[in-house]
C-alpha cells in the first residue's frame, strides 16, 4: 500500500453511482463531524485531499480516494438534525446500497468521539455491523482533547459502553498529534497484505 498513491476517485449521490468493486476497500463511519475527513487526511499524510468542514453533515456522498492497492470509502455522517426527511431517506439509501453491494469490504472504522458517550446512531451502526457480520474496529477521535485524568475516565466508561462487543479494538486517534495513525495503517496493511503477497 503506497499512501503517496492516494487520489481523490469520485463521489456517489446515489448507489447506481458507485464505482466497479474492482479493489479492496476500507471504510469509514461516524457521526456528522466526529472527523473522518480528518483522519483520511493525516493517514495519507496529506492536508486537504478529503474536504473537512466545521459544518456538520457537509459529506452528503459516498466519497472514494484510490490507492494503488485498496479503496479508502469516506461514509456520509449520520446523526445531525438538521436535514430533511427526503435528504435523511436519500443518504439512508445510498449507505444501505453501498453496504448490499457486492463489495470487497475488509473493514469499517466506526469513529466515536472519545469525549462523548456513543448516540442511539453510534449503537444503531454498531448493531448493524454486528448483525451483517461486517468487520470492525472502533476508533476514538479527538484524543488530545482530554487530559490525561478525562481520558482515563472516558476509557474506562467505553468499557461499559461497549460491553455488548466483546474484543471489539478501540484505538484512540488524534488527527492533530498523530496518535494512533500508525497502528491504524498496521491494521490496514494486515487486512489488505493479503492480496500483495
Amino acid at each position: 500500500m503506497n499512501i503517496h498513491s492516494a487520489q481523490f476517485e469520485l463521489s456517489a449521490g446515489l448507489a447506481g453511482q458507485l464505482p466497479t468493486a474492482d479493489l479492496p476497500e476500507i471504510a469509514f463511519s461516524g457521526r456528522s463531524n466526529v472527523g473522518k475527513s480528518s483522519l483520511i487526511n493525516r493517514l495519507l499524510s496529506r492536508k486537504a485531499l478529503a474536504r473537512t468542514s466545521a459544518t456538520p453533515g457537509k459529506t452528503a456522498t459516498i466519497n472514494f480516494y484510490r490507492l494503488d492497492s485498496l479503496r479508502l470509502v469516506d461514509l456520509p455522517g449520520y446523526g445531525y438534525a438538521k436535514v430533511s426527511d427526503s435528504e435523511r431517506r436519500r443518504w439512508g439509501e445510498l449507505i444501505e446500497g453501498y453496504f448490499n453491494d457486492d463489495r470487497d469490504l475488509r473493514l469499517v472504522l466506526q469513529l466515536l468521539d472519545i469525549r462523548h458517550t456513543p448516540s442511539k446512531d453510534d449503537y444503531q451502526m454498531l448493531e448493524y455491523m454486528v448483525e451483517r457480520e461486517i468487520p470492525f474496529i472502533v476508533v476514538l477521535t479527538k484524543a488530545d482533547k482530554l487530559n490525561k485524568g478525562e481520558r482515563a475516565k472516558r476509557l474506562a466508561a467505553f468499557e461499559q459502553e461497549l460491553t455488548d462487543y466483546e474484543g471489539v479494538t478501540c484505538i484512540p486517534f488524534s488527527a492533530t498529534s498523530g496518535e494512533g495513525a500508525a497502528d491504524l495503517l498496521d491494521i490496514i496493511k494486515q487486512v489488505t497484505q493479503e492480496d500483495a503477497e
